[in-house]
């Protein structure tokens, strides 16, 4: 079998090459970082392959940080914010899709205009609101008000439903199913692609939240993986313990990978599909 090759191909082929490089590099470098003694981490020329290898590091990152504490805080709020939110999400989205109601298009059009608001603005305003609902320091805040709805998920599901055959709902209702119903037993299933995708970015984006635990949490019991890792920063920035700070970091990053690697084939396919539908 002869391939055939263009120069159009070559060029595309290396400018991926490329591109799948630069995102590659640096999580080796970590790697390699976190294997390296401390006093060689800025040799000249770098040590890709450290010499020796320094395990001890994956050992220490446990007694000389928060981090086990950090992961079990964060996991309980990822595994809250995704239950509940692809579950409100998706509900919304087959609304806005399939659905009619009054004032729909308003509605959907002002849910959208909240991405604009920058989080800051709110932050002054939700502290307020906490405090005196006395969730300052529990993780509720970080739990809540992800789990009521999130309108990206909401806007990518409703792309993704809006593909899929009206006459599906129409024939829910011959067969005697409500909206309730045919949304749980046909559109929800029909989703699947589209739901794991956005699980994956909604993991993401939990999982690595920095700036509300920092604000709404000041106790070590409550700290997330992110915070932890800061504060290890923050107390060896002085003693310049790289190698241990990149330890906790490849830790904290591991969740994130393996379920990108579990889940790439229905990532993909739910952006291939919702760009030819949407």
């Amino acid at each position: 079998m002869k391939w055939k090759t263009s120069p159009r191909r070559v060029i595309i082929f290396i400018i991926i090459l490329v591109g799948a490089g630069s995102m590659i590099l640096p999580f080796l470098w970590m790697l390699s970082t976190s294997l390296k003694e401390a006093n060689l981490v800025y040799t000249i020329p770098p040590q890709w392959i450290p010499k020796p290898v320094n395990w001890q590091n994956y050992k220490d990152v446990w007694t000389a940080s928060n981090l086990l504490t950090g992961i079990k805080n964060s996991s309980i709020i990822t595994i809250f914010v995704l239950l509940f939110s692809t579950f409100t999400s998706s509900m919304a989205a087959f609304a806005f899709s399939k659905l009619t109601f009054p004032f729909k298009n308003v509605i959907f059009i002002m849910l959208l205009s909240t991405m604009m608001v920058p989080l800051v603005v709110l932050l002054v305003p939700q502290f307020v609101i906490y405090s005196k609902i006395k969730w300052i320091d529990t993780l509720l805040p970080m739990i809540v008000p992800a789990s009521l709805c999130n309108i990206n998920v909401i806007f990518f599901l409703r792309q993704y439903i809006n593909g899929l055959p009206k006459e599906l709902l129409d024939a829910a209702k011959i067969d005697g199913c409500g909206y309730f119903g045919a949304y749980w037993r046909i559109f929800l299933p029909l989703c699947k692609p589209a739901i794991v995708a956005n699980i994956i970015m909604l993991f993401m984006t939990t999982w690595n939240d920095y700036f509300a635990p920092l604000v709404f949490t000041h106790s070590e019991s409550k700290q997330t993986v992110q915070v932890a890792i800061a504060m290890l920063n923050s107390h060896f920035i002085q003693q310049t313990n790289i190698p241990l700070m990149m330890a906790a970091a490849l830790i904290a990053e591991l969740p994130v990978l393996i379920l990108f690697v579990l889940a790439q084939k229905h990532f993909t396919e739910s952006f291939a599909m919702t760009g030819i539908k949407g």
